[in-house]
């Protein structure tokens, strides 16, 4: 844990200590110390809630420069199918995909495609008998990492299938091996374009020790205004597309849910909702569900941080497109993955683990709400704790300051003035 890279960074320069990362992060991962934001490295999934909440501009997201593919000989592009309702009266996806051969790319292969596949698995996978439900999609790699940092009992829900730029990259690798055999490994790049900072970090942290696959990972707000440059309909692009209407609409919340062609599913988007079918599920409220498919971002992919339309505007144009899509661009005599293709989903020690002794986990959490019954319990922040239950964590797991507290420091400074008035009048 110690050694994830995070794809999500703060600027302390432009940092100006205010509160309003601090309030909407998930996991509580953020401290104000020293006048500035400090982000704990084990919490935090890489998100975006603190880039889209910082009113100073202090957080990004840091993905690889354009320039870094030009170390390979072949390059691939991969585009995840949100690039699609970044653009305006676009009624046929082949103008974007040949826009990424003009600024560049010698190929294309796109993610919504290899999504098609995914979806015909997940069909297969869920009829089987001994599978714990309801599965939950493993598609968003922020929902994973928050289920294992916060639900580690639902780690046997997550649907174990890799998502579908890993393998529209394992496709993609193939498909350049067999056009160009004299290609290496080290030649091919393939590039995704990314919608968030969550997919990055996914990349660059080898989860399933499978990331040789996808070499670079670009964000989809600079490629979008390179295509802007070189899409202008004076051509008729190549006929590039495969993809159909079920997996163009992976890009919006629910359209990997469609998919599956079932009515026991749930769709849910954005972390605060997300979090809410995480409890319900946990506690068993919904068992009546086969799959459940949750979107850390508010619309799904096309709420991305690294996107640059409006989320539901892009979902409009998103639904506009499908309208001129067959149902699926794979062809059925297509071979969907075998299960070569599965992973287990390796869970991460989970937060609220206070020590691997339950004897001492049991005696720091009542020590923990000890602390906390002595604290104003109005989660005001100014101690650089989200709640008084986090600062309290922290007093007694991390040896902060009881006195960071200011109300309580308020009420003692005033109970010490009234006692050298009493003095004084008494002498």
């Amino acid at each position: 844990m110690s050694n994830f890279i995070h794809s999500v960074s703060l600027n302390v320069s432009k940092c100006k200590g205010c509160t309003s990362c601090l309030r909407r992060c998930p996991t509580e991962a953020i401290r104000i110390k020293e006048g500035h934001a400090v982000i704990d490295s084990e919490r935090c999934i890489d998100c975006g809630e603190c880039i889209r909440a910082c009113p100073h501009k202090a957080k990004k997201a840091v993905c690889s420069p354009f320039e870094k593919i030009n170390e390979f000989k072949y390059k691939i592009a991969m585009p995840a199918p949100t690039l699609y309702g970044q653009f305006n009266n676009l009624d046929d996806i082949d103008y974007c995909l040949q826009g990424l051969l003009d600024i560049g790319f010698d190929d294309v292969y796109e993610v919504s495609y290899a999504a098609e596949f995914i979806s015909a698995y997940t069909r297969l996978y869920l009829k089987k008998e001994d599978i714990k439900k309801p599965i939950i999609s493993s598609a968003c790699p922020v929902i994973v990492r928050l289920i294992n940092l916060r639900y580690p009992s639902l780690c046997d829900n997550i649907m174990p299938i890799i998502p579908p730029m890993e393998l529209a990259a394992i496709f993609a690798r193939q498909k350049a091996k067999k056009k160009h055999p004299e290609l290496k490994d080290e030649d091919i790049g393939v590039c995704f374009i990314s919608p968030c900072p969550g997919k990055s970090s996914y990349v660059v942290n080898d989860e399933l020790g499978k990331k040789e696959n996808v070499d670079v990972v670009l964000a989809m707000n600079d490629i979008y205004f390179r295509l802007l440059a070189v899409m202008k309909g004076e051509k008729t692009p190549k006929p590039l597309s495969k993809s159909g209407l079920l997996g163009i609409g992976w890009a919006v919340s629910g359209g990997e849910s469609s998919a599956l062609f079932s009515d026991k599913y749930l769709a849910a988007d954005g972390l605060e909702n997300v979090i809410q079918v995480l409890e319900e599920i946990d506690n068993g409220k919904l068992p009546e569900l086969d799959f459940v498919e949750l979107n850390a971002c508010n619309s799904g992919c096309v709420g991305g941080i690294l996107t640059v339309e409006n989320p539901y505007i892009a979902k409009a144009k998103m639904q506009s497109l499908r309208k001129y899509l067959p149902v699926s661009g794979a062809h059925p005599d297509d071979k969907i993955p075998n299960e070569a293709y599965f992973e287990n989903v390796n869970c991460f020690k989970p937060i609220q683990q206070f020590s691997d002794n339950m004897q001492e986990s049991m005696r720091l959490m009542s020590e923990i709400q000890t602390v906390c019954s002595n604290l104003p319990e109005i989660d005001c922040g100014s101690c650089g704790a989200p709640t008084c239950l986090a600062f309290a964590e922290d007093v007694v797991l991390k040896g902060a300051d009881i006195n960071n507290c200011i109300i309580n420091m308020k009420d003692y400074l005033l109970q010490k003035l009234e006692e050298k008035k009493d003095e004084s009048y008494d002498s």
